[in-house]
């Protein structure tokens, strides 16, 4: 299956502790990178950036090491730019 637009289509569980999983869907083949950032804007960790092949796809952050926050999951491919914001609660 192959989505029809790019995007974020599932972060779960949110509110996490300390494991999310986060399934995306890209319409064509592209380079996409994943990013954390915490709530003031500073990039904590990127969880991909590489070129995948058109499809859903999904990717796991644990959150061990980081502190209970909110916390923003950035997708970027091409021209799409997608941000959402999640909860770690420990």
């Amino acid at each position: 299956l192959i989505p029809d637009e790019y995007g974020i289509h599932s972060m779960y569980p949110n509110p996490f502790n300390p494991v999310i999983n986060i399934n995306y869907g890209m319409p064509e083949n592209n380079v996409m990178v994943i990013k954390v950032y915490d709530i003031s804007g500073k990039e904590i960790q990127t969880l991909l950036s590489n070129y995948q092949i058109a499809g859903f796809h999904s990717i796991t952050w644990n959150a061990t090491s980081y502190p209970s926050g909110i916390y923003l999951v950035q997708m970027l491919s091409g021209v799409f730019l997608q941000t959402q914001k999640i909860l770690l609660v420990k």
